[in-house]
């Protein structure tokens, strides 16, 4: 009970720490604030690591370059920025590259289109476990069991979303749909082991929690294993960010599930139930 309680209170720590820092709650990339995207279709000898070091200096400005893979091999490479200027950018990367505006695309999205996104993006993500909330308290009718899995759930999220900020990725479109997906692997082992528990026939609370452990960790090991391969092999970064918040948010649902909710249903039903 004590480790899920303080990783909580570290990841809270984590995003307060950042937000004073930075003033946001975590960083976002072009897609989410704004700026512009430079994509290269055939540049397969190019290092993305050293591009990006000399276009922040010679720009002063925050610049990221990611390879554009295929099959495992460097293909070309796409640029991001909010504070490049759009003409500067692509004047310097064909003088540099040697290319025409014919080898590369440039997209451009508006600070207030991407702050728009943002808001909208995180008003699904909240509205989505608004709803999840009150199908689990309608299940159960329950308030404290109830609580007790919606509390399991904002642990997985807010310990993925430290995690992301402790390994400095830029949250994308990409990452909101992986955070909504989280919301549904988060609460099913979580229902799972409060069905089993609450609605126990001639069982202890506690062979009723090994046996939803049995199963609910069955499911999770399976979906991180399925998880992990899409990992190796994609060669997306919209795939890879989903792939890495799901992870990280499956690794967290075993502290808080098994940890955490676990614990409090026992304590629940002892000081409720009188059983053991």
């Amino acid at each position: 009970m004590l480790i899920p309680i303080l990783l909580l209170i570290g990841s809270l720590v984590v995003i307060g720490v950042n937000y004073a820092r930075t003033g946001e709650l975590i960083a976002k990339d072009v897609s989410l604030k704004g700026g512009v995207t430079l994509t290269v279709f055939n540049a397969p000898d190019i290092d993305v690591d050293a591009l990006e070091v000399e276009l922040q200096q010679h720009f002063k400005a925050d610049a990221t370059v990611r390879g554009l893979r295929e099959a495992g091999t460097q293909r070309g490479l796409i640029i991001d920025s909010g504070e490049i200027d759009p003409t500067a950018l692509s004047d310097y990367i064909e003088d540099r590259m040697g290319i025409t505006k014919d080898d590369y695309t440039l997209e451009m999205i508006g600070a207030a289109l991407g702050s728009s996104f943002f808001k909208q993006a995180l008003s699904a993500v909240i509205y989505a476990f608004l709803f999840m909330a009150i199908v689990v308290f309608a299940i159960f009718r329950s308030p404290m069991p109830s609580f007790y899995v919606v509390l399991a759930a904002v642990s997985d999220i807010v310990m993925t979303w430290a995690t992301l900020i402790l390994l400095g990725v830029k949250l994308s479109t990409a990452g909101i749909a992986g955070f909504l997906m989280l919301i549904g692997y988060s609460v099913d082992t979580d229902i799972l082991l409060t069905t089993r528990v609450l609605k126990r026939k001639h069982i202890s609370v506690f062979d009723a929690t090994m046996g939803a452990m049995k199963t609910g960790l069955t499911m999770t090991l399976a979906s991180m294993a399925a998880v992990i391969v899409a990992l190796i092999v994609t060669t997306s970064d919209t795939l890879h960010q989903i792939m890495l918040i799901l992870l990280i948010g499956l690794i967290a649902d075993i502290i808080n599930t098994w940890l955490q909710n676990a614990v409090l249903l026992r304590i629940y039903m002892k000081k409720t139930h009188k059983v053991d």
